[in-house]
């Protein structure tokens, strides 16, 4: 069943509530349903007392995965998928107007939290951004660089286990990219409302998993569909949805855990260099090469751990999936939910 063309909308993306359609550069992709993969050539300490045991890695499939204490993590945890997330972050700036965060925080908060911290990238730029502000990132996996500003520290944690940190403790705290890890996202709310002084900003941004298009009708067989379908089923499994960022579920959230002055927004993020503004094309750019790099890892312990697939099966689906995401003229991008809110001062 061959996919059928829309036609466009020539909006500009706008990042309050739903967003609109992003306009196409229409001549750069008309009609070119072949490969066109970028060119990666193109585009350019943990704590001294970690024991050995958290080293202790899982291989599968010529991968790494953390072994964790509340649950099996999902991504790998080795130098590849590291490389796209660095690349992932880098275009999150570009959608964001360079900035590392929307909540309107003061100018030289004192202690931060960055939840789920990754390759600690994010950490590390917000620590240059304010040198006197005391930044500590946590994670599953000891994959932060040994050299850093002396303001960062990165510490291994489980964020869906109790928090040792006291209450009212932090000026800011940061989560991002937890979706399909967190079994009860309203508790995780609740934690950071705890541990958040009065006053203060709490910011989570989540990604979803499934690739649409404003100019492209994809019939429901079609791998963008079917991938995510799968995806979304393995969540249901595991009971950790990788849905979180759909609707307004996380503002809901916030609400509930008693954030006030709650603000959702939404990205679209474009994969490869369809968009007629330049640098959303350079973002899709980079986005598409980080998806090109990470896409196993992005699913191969699902399908196989999860859903049961044969190793051969996944990798079949998955070199269908990496072809038709390098079709340009499919004008796809994924979505991105930022919400942010304030903890009530205690006078309130």
């Amino acid at each position: 069943m061959a996919q059928t063309r829309e036609a466009s909308s020539p909006l500009t993306p706008e990042f309050e509530g739903e967003s609109p359609r992003i306009e196409a550069n229409i001549d750069l992709a008309q009609d070119d349903d072949n490969d066109s993969a970028i060119d990666s050539g193109s585009l350019n300490s943990s704590t001294a007392s970690l024991s050995e045991s958290i080293f202790d890695y899982r291989k599968l499939h010529g991968r790494t995965y953390q072994n964790t204490k509340t649950a099996e993590y999902w991504a790998p945890n080795d130098e590849t998928q590291n490389e796209g997330l660095d690349l992932i972050h880098n275009a999150l700036l570009m959608l964001m107007d360079d900035k590392l965060f929307l909540s309107p925080i003061e100018k030289n908060p004192g202690i931060v939290l960055d939840v789920g911290t990754g390759t600690g990238i994010w950490a590390i730029d917000f620590a240059d951004q304010y040198p006197e502000t005391e930044v500590i990132g946590t994670d599953l996996s000891p994959i932060q660089p040994p050299w850093v500003p002396p303001n960062v520290k990165f510490m291994i944690d489980d964020c869906l286990l109790d928090w040792t940190w006291p209450e009212n403790h932090f000026d800011f705290i940061h989560i991002r990219a937890l979706y399909g890890s967190v079994a009860d996202w309203g508790e995780l709310y609740r934690k950071a409302f705890a541990h958040l002084k009065p006053g203060k900003w709490f910011e989570n941004m989540e990604m979803g998993v499934k690739l649409q298009s404003d100019h492209v009708k994809f019939p429901e067989d079609h791998v963008f569909n079917e991938l995510s379908s799968l995806v979304y089923e393995a969540g249901n499994i595991t009971g950790r949805t990788f849905r979180i960022c759909e609707g307004h579920t996380m503002k809901e959230h916030m609400e509930a855990a008693g954030f006030v002055d709650v603000v959702e927004k939404k990205i679209k993020g474009p994969l490869h260099a369809w968009p007629k503004d330049p640098k959303l094309q350079q973002a899709g750019s980079l986005l598409q090469l980080a998806f090109d790099e990470s896409l196993e890892g992005l699913n191969m312990f699902l399908l196989t751990q999860i859903l049961g697939w044969q190793a051969e099966e996944a990798m079949l689906l998955q070199s269908k999936m990496r072809k038709e995401s390098r079709k340009i003229s499919n004008y796809h991008w994924f979505q991105i939910t930022i919400v942010y809110g304030r903890k009530p001062d205690e006078s309130e």
